[in-house]
């Protein structure tokens, strides 16, 4: 499939000049570029790619002079990596399942699919469960007893759907990931090691072994619409109450997030996040790569972390935090600035006492 120059721009917003009837079917990185492609030379630093491709048409910065630099067409934007959503959306040949219900799959009599709906090889739909209008489920996928999924959804391939599980529109799961499996939850008939060392903060652990105890999770997960979660990202059930992910939230892959958690609105979970139990998280949150957030406590609207954050206590709002324990990312920066000029306060330390011992010795 193949677009106009002038169609791809009206489409994302850009302003197109040229020859804007030529058609592209592709995108390419402009070295790479044929006579087909559309190059990306978003930023000056990739205008020299041009002349090493074949592109008669690019998505290039804004005032960028279009005709010296050889092509036939170009799109300008005044953000253009936000028009990369936009452009990205148009140009992605990604397969879908193909229409109607696979033969391998088997899908429970009491199941209700919407209109269009896609079910892949080897899926399994159970008792009771719901799935929207245009939804599309890949290969291996299973949506649990009563699990509620909204319309225009895609599950890709090995994705599971825990019973009673509610998602709302548009949602996004890629390979691997798994909504509604049991929360970490155990617990040992007598005070656990544990809980004594968070009480005394780092005292000996018991002298003794212990067996654990689960508690089972009977609440579910609920999620809004327009949310995305990576690759093997898992989100566990409440124990009572439900596990909470706003509206709009994007996860990247290889994410935990614990049993009761509730996550706001267009919060960014990056890779490797783990959200521990009863955390909650605000809007507009950003967590970055391998940040933890300990259990029960609360992280206000539009904080940042950095990666690697750990945050141990509450955060107010529109912090942007670093290190472990998690701390205002300037003051972070100060500490180790401070901590990289230690050798050198030691070996001045060191020269003083020398000093001071020859001068008491010459006493």
């Amino acid at each position: 499939m193949t677009h106009t120059i002038a169609e791809i721009a009206q489409a994302i917003g850009a302003d197109a000049f040229g020859d804007t009837s030529l058609r592209v079917g592709a995108v390419r990185e402009p070295a790479m570029a044929g006579p087909d492609d559309l190059a990306l030379a978003m930023d000056p630093k990739y205008a020299a790619g041009l002349a090493e491709g074949r592109a008669r048409a690019a998505m290039l910065w804004p005032g960028a002079d279009w005709q010296d630099l050889g092509l036939d067409a170009a799109m300008t934007a005044p953000r253009p990596r936000f028009a990369m959503a936009g452009l990205s959306r148009i140009m992605d040949r990604a397969p879908r399942p193909a229409p109607g219900i696979h033969p391998s799959a088997v899908v429970d009599p009491s199941a209700q699919l919407g209109e269009g709906v896609r079910i892949g090889p080897l899926c399994v739909i159970g008792p009771e469960a719901r799935i929207g209008a245009g939804g599309a489920l890949g290969a291996r996928v299973s949506v649990g007893a009563g699990a509620v999924i909204g319309p225009g959804a895609l599950l890709m391939d090995g994705v599971a759907i825990g019973h009673g599980v509610t998602i709302g529109a548009r949602f996004i799961a890629q390979p691997g990931a798994i909504v509604g499996g049991d929360g970490f939850s155990f617990v040992t008939p007598e005070e656990s090691a544990v809980e004594k060392v968070r009480d005394s903060l780092g005292a000996e652990t018991s002298d003794q072994g212990q067996s654990w105890a689960r508690i089972h999770s009977l609440g579910s997960v609920r999620i809004g619409d327009d949310v995305e979660i990576g690759s093997n990202t898992c989100i566990d059930r409440g124990t009572v109450r439900d596990t909470v992910v706003g509206d709009g939230v994007k996860m990247d892959n290889l994410a935990q997030i614990g049993h009761n958690v509730v996550i706001g609105r267009d919060c960014l979970i990056c890779a490797q996040v783990g959200i521990a139990g009863s955390a909650r998280i605000g809007d507009n949150v950003v967590l970055g790569g391998q940040t933890g957030v300990s259990d029960n406590v609360f992280v206000g609207d539009r904080v940042i972390t950095g990666g690697a954050t750990k945050v141990l206590a509450n955060v107010p709002a529109g912090r942007v935090m670093l290190g472990y324990p998690a701390m205002q990312m300037e003051r972070h920066i100060e500490i180790y600035k401070l901590l990289r000029r230690l050798p050198r306060l030691f070996e001045d330390v060191t020269g003083l006492k020398k000093a001071v011992s020859k001068s008491d010795q010459s006493d």
